[in-house]
Parts: C-alpha cells; sequence; structure tokens
C-alpha cells in the first residue's frame, strides 16, 4: 500500500502509522537519501526474517541498519575516536560505515566478524521514523535478484515486493546505491563505490 508523504516536512500522523506498522512487525518500504529500501524493526527477529523472504536473499547476506543520529550509533556499533571524527564529517549522508557490532545488536544481522553496516541518511522521512520508532530499522535495497538496479518507482516496489505493509511514496527514487566504507581496517577500505565521493578514503 503506498502512503504518499512529504519528502522534506513529513507529516507526523504519517511517521506515526509506519512506526506502529514497524513496532508491529512489518516491513516496509521508504526512501532514503540514495534509493528507496526495504526495512524492519532491529529489535524483532521474525520482522528481519521476514525481510529476508520478501527481498528473497540468503541470511548470510549482510544487513545494514539505520539510527536516526550519530549519539545512536554508538549503542550498537564500537567507536573510536578517529571513527567517531570520520562519522562527524561525513553522516547524513550517503554512506554505509562497517563497524564492530556491540552486544545490542541481534546475532542475526552481524557478520561472522561481529561488524554492522550502519547509516544515517540524508532524509527527513526515514530518519524521522527511526526516531519515533526508537530503535534502528534493518535496511536493504529495493532491487530485484538478478537486476543490476534497483527499483525507482514506489508503485514496482509495491508490485515486485508482495509481503510491504506500506511504502512511504515521495516520488521517484535514485538508482545509485550507498558508498560503504570499512571502518574496521586502517586505512579505511573502501568496500563498494556509490553515491557518496571515495577520495578521502584512497590512499595517495
Amino acid at each position: 500500500m503506498l502512503l504518499p508523504i512529504h519528502p522534506d516536512h513529513p507529516e507526523p500522523r504519517k511517521v506515526q502509522r509506519a512506526v506502529e506498522a514497524l513496532r508491529d512487525g512489518a516491513v516496509i518500504g521508504y526512501p532514503t537519501d540514495t534509493v528507496y529500501g526495504l526495512g524492519c524493526d532491529l529489535m524483532n527477529k521474525k520482522a528481519i526474517d521476514r525481510l529476508y523472504e520478501i527481498k528473497r536473499i540468503d541470511k548470510s547476506h549482510q544487513l545494514a541498519f539505520i539510527c536516526p543520529d550519530l549519539s545512536e550509533i554508538a549503542r550498537y556499533a564500537v567507536v573510536e575516536n578517529h571513527q567517531y571524527r570520520i562519522l562527524r564529517r561525513f553522516l547524513p549522508g550517503p554512506y554505509c560505515f562497517i563497524l564492530e557490532a556491540t552486544r545490542e545488536v541481534p546475532k542475526l544481522v552481524q557478520t561472522k566478524k561481529k561488524t554492522v553496516g550502519i547509516r544515517v541518511p540524508n532524509n527527513p522521512v526515514i530518519l524521522a521514523v527511526a526516531r519515533e520508532l526508537g530503535s534502528p530499522i534493518v535496511s536493504t535495497t529495493a532491487q530485484r535478484k538478478g537486476e543490476e538496479l534497483p527499483e525507482v518507482d514506489p508503485r514496482e516496489i509495491d508490485l515486485y515486493f508482495p509481503g510491504l505493509s506500506l511504502i512511504l511514496d515521495t516520488g521517484g527514487g535514485g538508482i545509485v546505491p550507498t558508498t560503504v566504507i570499512d571502518l574496521t581496517k586502517v586505512p579505511p577500505e573502501v568496500v563498494r563505490e556509490g553515491a557518496g565521493p571515495v577520495d578521502d578514503f584512497l590512499d595517495d
């Protein structure tokens, strides 16, 4: 079901509707600062299982999660001073940063190396939802298995991913995913080049 929402000033009642769905264990679609995402409440294991089913991906596939701000990250990731300086400089923004997971993070979304991917997208809609929810949103790109590009039209997302409770619709989305940077490496390692510039992370 599509729920049109203002891209810059999301209506509180619509944000609340999305939050209630997430608290009920739903998987929803939403815009980010890069592409549309699919996600659920980090603290709901059944919802995470459902997200894997809807996306049709194996549970070995790592999922990132969205925090509303930098202060929230420290609950779920071990952040050293040099890493925090990088986060403060580049977030909110089109990056996913890999960090060491804390014990707060369910094992289901950790890698074997006990790391997690953290996002703080520069998008008022999903940040408002994450802030109101009070816990991170497990997130994956709204991209069909075998396709090279993500879905940009909320109507097609609704069509291709049956099982979503609602989609926060702000119009067409982007096609370039986030840049992924591994901050557990020294120097930081560019895992995937995407929407965020990588020049500052590359060795001269």
